[in-house]
């Protein structure tokens, strides 16, 4: 399911911004505090439109993708959290 929504965020994002290439990674499993769970990279000939086309990016993932995380509390009780805002 994420997936296919990354997939439809991509062409979206083609379609939208004059991106030479682009990849998105969202790590899956165990991710401890600091580490990199999101990751996207794109590249344009001009900086100001790759910096446009990554906010673009980031936010339809908050606001799309059905990501769900599991924190792992200090006390070792656990919370789901849903990463689509509602």
């Amino acid at each position: 399911m994420a997936e296919q929504a990354f997939e439809i965020i991509r062409e979206n994002a083609f379609a939208k911004y004059d991106m030479e290439c682009m990849h998105i990674y969202h790590s899956v499993g165990n991710v401890k505090i600091g580490e990199i769970s999101l990751f996207v990279f794109v590249s344009c000939k001009h900086r100001a439109q790759s910096f446009k086309a990554l906010e673009w990016i980031v936010e339809a993932i908050k606001k799309e993708v059905p990501i769900w995380k599991k924190e792992i509390l200090n006390n070792g009780s656990h919370v789901w959290v849903s990463g689509k805002q509602m």
